[in-house]
């Protein structure tokens, strides 16, 4: 039942592709977040991230990589695993001073039911006539990034291509450009990641057979038409800053600011054209080996049924383990919409290798 409806849902918004427009939401599947780490620290990453995963979170962490190339793989699922999300991406040093990264996003909802033939010419109900189609996102991430002659400043950029499909009946190809920068002053950090800089465009075409078409009309919905939709710039700032308590201690904090200019948002700051949604998460690590994490955000004006105003929070939580080069980062997160049944698992893992390393395992 939640597939058909879902499926539902799609044959209502697939009118969106009729016209040029600059919605809310728009690529939304990019504002997830990918990573156990950053996830449990409720997405407050760009200015500490310093992995393969910067890719994503802000390209000028590249250069940070600790070895010489490294790995990245995630998986979750979302509405009670009727949404799959993955990632994947891998990163290498070019120098000392330079990275780069490619990196896949996937979003998608699978075997959905498409019930458009049920009934025949005839008039009659033929549940053969049922078939499957699969709602995809997808985003190919190529980045590059630099250590400035600055000292602690770092910059990259990610040109990323989009490509989305509804089955049969519409997909769309997408262009655009992601900038970030990175700088440490003593024990601070600074960073400001600016996602689709110029706006990034998906041009929609949609291709319905007579039949689909016919049903359509039957059924009183408007017939799709192609079009381009446009996700309008937002702008990331965030600061952290290093702790070491101890020997074995070590605590890292950050708190974001999210500055979307797609108009009035429901966050914590609401404007129009921009709103600032603001989030933060910590880190506590164990001899560089365990971690436990925590992050709250998501904050939202809400009404309740007695119509009294009050804002609400999402907490995330998260834990890592890292040893010889392999890191298994775990966080118990929601997609953002603030239901307890909804939140999921998430696992991911992280390799790091080394050339000499690796040329000494294939010749013993």
């Amino acid at each position: 039942m939640k597939r058909i409806l879902f499926f539902i849902f799609l044959l209502s918004v697939i009118n969106i592709f009729s016209q040029t427009s600059a919605p809310k939401f728009s690529n939304e599947f990019l504002s997830i977040g990918v990573g156990a780490r950053a996830l449990g620290m409720s997405n407050s990453y760009v200015t500490t991230v310093n992995d393969v995963t910067a890719g994503y979170w802000n390209p000028a962490g590249l250069v940070q990589i600790e070895k010489d190339f490294q790995v990245s793989l995630m998986h979750a699922e979302y509405f009670a695993g009727i949404a799959k999300y993955d990632y994947g991406a891998f990163a290498a040093r070019i120098d000392s001073a330079s990275a780069f990264a490619f990196s896949i996003v996937r979003f998608g909802v699978d075997d959905i039911p498409n019930t458009t033939k049920l009934i025949d010419a005839d008039g009659n109900i033929d549940f053969d006539r049922i078939s499957s189609f699969s709602a995809v996102d997808y985003a190919f991430m190529f980045s590059y990034a630099r250590k400035s002659k600055i000292k602690g400043l770092r910059y990259g950029a990610s040109v990323k291509i989009i490509y989305r499909q509804v089955g049969e009946f519409a997909k769309a190809w997408g262009f655009g450009l992601d900038g970030g920068i990175q700088y440490d002053y003593k024990k601070w950090k600074f960073g400001l990641m600016a996602r689709d800089v110029t706006s990034t465009f998906n041009a929609w075409t949609s291709s319905l057979d007579q039949e689909t078409i016919e049903v359509f009309i039957r059924t009183n919905n408007e017939l799709p038409e192609n079009g381009i939709e446009i996700t309008l710039p937002k702008v990331i700032l965030g600061i952290g800053r290093e702790i070491k308590i101890s020997n074995k201690f070590d605590f890292l904090g950050e708190i974001d600011f999210d500055l979307s200019t797609d108009g009035k948002r429901n966050v914590l700051i609401t404007g129009d054209p921009v709103s600032i949604d603001p989030h933060m998460g910590v880190e506590f690590g164990y001899s560089k080996m365990i971690f436990l994490r925590l992050g709250v955000g998501n904050f939202q004006k809400v009404t309740d049924i007695l119509k009294n105003d009050k804002i609400t929070y999402q907490p995330n939580f998260g834990i890592g383990i890292k040893f010889r080069g392999i890191t298994l980062d775990y966080a118990f997160s929601d997609i953002g919409d603030q239901s307890d049944a909804l939140y999921s698992n998430i696992f991911s893992l992280r390799f790091d290798i080394n050339k000499q390393n690796y040329t000494q395992k294939r010749f013993e």
